[in-house]
């Protein structure tokens, strides 16, 4: 089956507003592109977080702003894709911690980590420049790339609603706010951002993230204001810890403006510390989790075709997106310390403000780049309550793995041959198929349970591929994205 043809399909329900190539007003644009930047803020100053050994979220997000812009100048701006701190590389990010000599030497680590993560696509774009991207659609058709693309979308589903019970206030590391308050916070921002998305005036559709948001910041802070007058803990939602420190010393240029902890700063003092068998040691624990990173670009770039309506795989080219995803996570780590990767947040937000400019994502790029220097933005963003963000990743994911859907529907699946190859994807994703391999130095591997129901489809797939028959003559092929 063409591309093309898929993405016709899918226009006929959602006809976009701001096609890849338009501009929209400038004021338009700083909205839209603070939008971008909300919907992927919360997973990109995460990594860092969860990573720890001093790693700044205001430096991950000027890596992760030079990152996608990096990406959009090698795929000449024409894909609107944000990329962003990657989870992939976690155990990758913590093995080069654990086996380095000193925390400076742990930040080189990750600087060369993402090197080689980089060369890994750098590579696969040179095989990709000269040997095309048929192979690819072979490989990977829709029958295979389809539940893929949704077991990314449903393999996040834990986090949204894990997310959605939960306050930032904590007492001796556990949160004191009662679930069912949070839920309400949730649910709030939940249903602002469908009922804008789907009964809003026009301008108002193109911004349902920011409204969603701003609605279950509200409620959130009227219960937390209560909960402090009235000492109840179980109505305490949002943390201030993060504006609080802001004036804990005084008002000064810095409460307002900080210089971001840079990756390479610290790297650069760990350089006579580095030994061949710790490079070996991060080359091993990056290079393998670059391939897995791989399978999601792909899966990452047939979704965001189907929606845009452009076969990003031919323009700008898969070499391009490579290229650009490669170079623009090395160069984000260089600043942020944390690989870059496209974003299914992003990609969800293009979906359902239905606004796929690139301009946007750009835009989005520039701002992280120039709040990652303002203190109180960062402050505030840190502020905002994980059931809030909840709320809105609840639709996110649920885009991701409804658009993965979508790719099925040409696909028969009275066929046992394609049903079997989809029933194996999802119960593989949704179940947690994954796999740990242990290195010698007590260090870790992991094939993430996207890599392993994508790598099994591909398996089941090449078995159950139509055979020659004797006279010559073929069986019905499945639906294939060219």
């Amino acid at each position: 089956m063409n591309l093309r043809g898929l993405g016709q399909q899918g226009a006929k329900a959602m006809k976009l507003v701001y096609g890849i190539h338009d501009r929209p007003k400038f004021s338009a644009v700083v909205v839209f592109a603070f939008q971008q930047l909300l919907a992927i803020m919360a997973a990109t100053i995460a990594v860092p977080a969860i990573v720890g050994n001093g790693m700044s979220a205001s430096a991950a997000l000027f890596g992760a702003g030079i990152g996608t812009l990096v990406y959009q100048l090698f795929t000449k701006f024409r894909s609107p894709v944000f990329l962003g701190s990657s989870f992939a590389f976690l155990g990758s990010m913590f093995a080069a911690f654990a086996g380095a000599a000193s925390m400076e030497m742990g930040y080189l680590g990750l600087v060369l980590g993402a090197a080689f993560a980089g060369l890994v696509y750098v590579v696969i774009a040179i095989i990709v420049k000269f040997a095309g991207v048929k192979w690819i659609g072979k490989l990977m058709p829709a029958v295979v790339i389809g539940p893929v693309v949704a077991i990314i979308g449903l393999s996040l589903a834990g986090n949204a609603v894990g997310d959605m019970m939960k306050g930032d206030v904590a007492v001796d590391g556990a949160a004191v706010a009662s679930p069912f308050i949070a839920l309400i916070c949730a649910l709030v921002t939940l249903f602002t951002v469908i009922l804008v998305s789907t009964y809003g005036k026009k301008k108002l559709r193109l911004i349902p993230f920011i409204i969603g948001i701003l609605a279950g910041y509200a409620v959130a802070l009227v219960f937390t204001l209560i909960g402090n007058k009235t000492g109840s803990d179980a109505l305490k939602i949002i943390d201030f810890t993060p504006i609080k420190n802001l004036v804990s010393g005084g008002v000064s240029l810095k409460t307002f403006l900080s210089m971001p902890s840079f990756a390479f700063i610290k790297a650069w003092k760990g350089l006579d510390q580095l030994t061949p068998a710790y490079i070996g040691t991060i080359a091993v624990g990056y290079i393998p989790v670059a391939f897995v990173v791989f399978a999601e670009h792909i899966a990452d770039h047939k979704n965001l075709s189907t929606i845009v309506d452009q076969d990003l795989l031919t323009d700008p080219g898969l070499s391009r997106t490579l290229l650009g995803d490669g170079v623009g996570s090395f160069v984000g780590a260089v600043f942020g310390g944390c690989p870059n990767t496209t974003y299914g947040e992003s990609i969800g937000c293009v979906a359902i403000t239905r606004n796929a400019s690139v301009i946007s994502v750009t835009g989005a790029a520039i701002l992280a780049l120039i709040f990652a220097f303002i203190a109180p933005f960062v402050a505030f963003l840190d502020s905002i309550p994980s059931c809030v963000m909840g709320g809105v990743c609840m639709t996110l994911y649920g885009f991701i793995a409804v658009s993965g859907l979508k790719m099925l529907q040409p696909v028969d699946l009275n066929d046992n041959r394609n049903l079997f190859v989809v029933s194996v994807i999802l119960i593989a994703g949704v179940g947690g198929l994954a796999l740990d391999f242990a290195l010698k130095d007590g260090q870790t591997i992991t094939v993430t349970a996207i890599a392993c129901a994508l790598i099994l489809g591909i398996i089941t797939n090449t078995i159950l591929s139509p055979k020659k028959k004797k006279d010559g003559e073929e069986h019905e092929p499945q639906q294939v994205i060219k």
